[in-house]
């Protein structure tokens, strides 16, 4: 395994999260519409970077590099990786991000509609998933692991983990949904807002509950634990966050422009969710991986 190709993965990673705190900012800002221009800006490869284009282009600019390091990305696993489906998953990515750059310039030539605006979101979880996803494939200790002597766990830890994901990702959704629905200005749709705080309660319960089953069976295993316990300390980091945001959105429709305050809360709140989701990933391809392993030396060793 070449740790060269694992640490540019756990780069574009790293890259791909700036992006996502870049599209914060832009919405955070208002400045989807500082230009319509797509994909230059005024009629400019590199305007004067002043005002709200400033946060526009420089989301473009920094999804142009993610998406020039993924193509390196993806010829980089197809010459040095064996396995084939991590080279699909590669492809994929670049997929990923070929469709996201132009959900990204649709929801510029049709003016911010929601369910565009919402699908580019979206997509760039998807995205950040795939490339988490990437990094930790090609680690050493993926490529190492080995069976646990504790006892074979069943297929209900596995599957609390991926419902994890899945209210997680629906979270996301519905707080990119939220952010998109009104300007600073106006005051959020009241039906957004509640199921976004009705999906904060059930992502506490199921993560909650699926990280202090993980702790408590695999206590020993530091390689299961450890993103557990970091899911769930940034799950109280963004709880928080998520509190500080509403607080100084409801001031923000009194407000001249988007504030200093409130941009940094919800800006901060949305990347915390993005490491939610990370941590999250990587806990469960570690449980896949680590319990898979284990139920095969089991079978091996009854056969």
């Amino acid at each position: 395994m070449s740790k060269a190709l694992h640490r540019f993965a756990v780069f574009v990673a790293c890259a791909t999260f700036f992006l996502i705190i870049a599209g914060a900012n832009v919405t955070s800002h208002d400045a989807g519409l500082a230009t319509s221009d797509w994909p230059l800006s005024n009629g400019q490869v590199f305007p004067k970077m002043v005002g709200n284009l400033f946060w526009e282009h420089g989301h473009r600019m920094v999804a142009t590099v993610v998406g020039m390091l993924t193509i390196v990305l993806a010829v980089w696993f197809q010459v040095r990786e064996p396995r084939s489906w991590v080279k699909r998953l590669a492809w994929g990515a670049l997929a990923a991000v070929i469709a996201q750059g132009l959900l990204g310039g649709l929801t510029v030539k049709l003016n911010l509609p929601l369910v565009v605006s919402a699908a580019h979101a979206t997509l760039a979880q998807l995205f950040f998933l795939i490339t988490v996803s990437l990094a930790v494939f090609t680690s050493k200790r993926w490529v190492d692991a080995e069976a646990s002597p504790d006892t074979v766990e069943g297929p209900p830890l596995r599957a609390m983990c991926v419902l994890s994901l899945a209210v997680i990702l629906t979270q996301l959704v519905l707080g990119a949904t939220l952010r998109h629905s009104a300007t600073w200005d106006q005051d959020l749709p009241t039906p957004l807002l509640v199921a976004h705080i009705c999906g904060a309660g059930v992502v506490t319960l199921v993560l909650a509950t699926t990280a202090a089953f993980v702790i408590l069976r695999h206590r020993g295993e530091t390689y299961l634990a450890r993103p557990a316990m970091i899911a769930v300390s940034l799950l109280v980091v963004q709880l928080a966050l998520g509190l500080a945001a509403y607080i100084t959105r409801m001031r923000s429709p009194y407000d001249p422009q988007p504030l200093n305050p409130m941009v940094a809360v919800t800006v901060a709140h949305v990347a915390c969710g993005a490491l939610v989701f990370a941590a999250t990933i990587v806990l469960t391809l570690r449980v896949f991986r680590i319990i898979r392993a284990k139920q095969s030396e089991y079978r091996l060793a009854h056969a």
